[in-house]
């Protein structure tokens, strides 16, 4: 199954709103005080990453067979 442009640009808007996301989470942790991050926000931005890959890793092969 090939990916069409608009499969492409839907993974394409999950991965920006999954860097924002990570990148929102990452400023709020610089912004509290120097206490390390509870388990759950350690969990939910591993989450958050594994689903970027994820989707990169699908357009990657996907783009290899096109």
């Amino acid at each position: 199954m090939e990916l069409d442009l608009d499969e492409s640009s839907l993974a394409i808007g999950r991965i920006e709103r999954a860097l924002s996301r990570i990148e929102k989470a990452l400023a709020e942790r610089a912004n509290r005080s120097t206490a390390p991050a509870d388990g759950t926000d350690q969990t939910a931005l591993k989450a958050e990453v594994a689903a970027v890959i994820g989707e990169l890793d699908r357009l990657i092969a996907e783009a290899g067979r096109g």
